[in-house]
């Protein structure tokens, strides 16, 4: 099934990356273990390997990152 959006963003209470996948209207969060100051691309396919573990498919250069 195809992700309607993506976006990635620093939780600075939890100091990890946040995967917020939406679907319909349903919102399914998860976290990826990848450093703040991580390149683009890292944060990319971590983001990536998590929407693909939920069941998910997503065009990671349509996904957003907020920093």
């Amino acid at each position: 099934m195809r992700a309607d959006r993506v976006e990635v963003s620093w939780d600075g209470d939890k100091k990890k990356w946040v995967v917020r996948i939406q679907v319909g209207g349903e919102v399914i969060r998860r976290s990826c273990d990848v450093s703040k100051d991580a390149m683009e691309p890292t944060i990319r396919s971590a983001a990536q390997e998590a929407i693909k573990d939920e069941g998910y498919e997503a065009d990671v250069m349509q996904m957003t990152i907020h920093r």
